[in-house]
């Protein structure tokens, strides 16, 4: 597999080097024991503490349009494959906002272009090389004039798919709501209209077919599809 631009620091290993790795914060993603999830409610405080270390860091390196491995990536599927009309889809912003949103495709796409060659990575074993574009999340949360209050961002999907991450992580640059692929149209099996896509975050936090994002003060029990199977919550890269 092609090697990044530049080397960094992962935060993984920024993580476990701060002394605060293992079941007190990244907790395994396979066999938590039935109390893990106390164990991360309590360190649920040095989660955020480490998280203002980790978003301190450069953006994660970026490959070459020269590296996309378009066969490589994958079709999961939480259920069957949601059909939305692109010309009545909606995304909606709420929750600890000034100013509550609804967008259609056509807005999203009159917002800014950002576009990123980064790896996707499963937590099954399998990784790609994907270039995705689209609106960085932190200007639709701008547009939206988070709350003080905003801690949390939780991702509805028309699937019935949900998931939740740290503010930090949902407005770091790289993070996008992305509605292309390798330079065409994202495809439906892929999350069309609209989806998750960022370098710091495992796939199963890369929420497809969003059609909510709502700010929340605190973290609330039902955190993601997955995670509240076990899955580590903040699955970081």
């Amino acid at each position: 597999m092609p090697q990044p631009i530049v080397k960094a620091i992962s935060r993984r290993q920024l993580l476990q080097w701060s002394g605060f790795s293992g079941a007190s914060l990244l907790l395994s993603s396979c066999g938590l024991s039935a109390g893990s999830n106390q164990v991360g409610q309590a360190f649920e405080p040095l989660n955020q503490a480490t998280q203002t270390v980790l978003f301190s860091q450069k953006p994660v390196p970026e490959y070459p349009v020269s590296a996309i491995e378009p066969a490589k990536l994958l079709i999961n599927t939480f259920d069957q494959t949601p059909q939305i009309d692109p010309t009545k889809y909606r995304l909606q912003i709420s929750g600890e906002v000034n100013q509550s949103l609804q967008l259609s495709l056509a807005d999203l796409q009159t917002l800014p272009l950002t576009s990123m060659v980064i790896q996707h990575v499963c937590v099954e074993g399998w990784a790609a090389i994907v270039q995705w574009g689209g609106i960085r999340l932190q200007e639709l949360l701008r547009l939206a004039q988070l709350k003080p209050s905003a801690r949390y961002v939780y991702f509805q999907s028309a699937d019935g798919y949900y998931e939740s991450w740290d503010l930090a992580s949902a407005t770091h640059p790289q993070t996008l709501m992305a509605y292309q692929k390798n330079g065409q149209p994202l495809s439906v099996d892929n999350g069309a209209p609209l989806r998750l896509a960022s370098p710091i975050k495992l796939g199963y936090k890369q929420s497809k077919w969003v059609t909510q994002i709502v700010l929340t003060q605190h973290l609330m029990p039902t955190k993601g599809y997955w995670v509240d199977q076990g899955y580590e919550w903040f699955a970081g890269l």
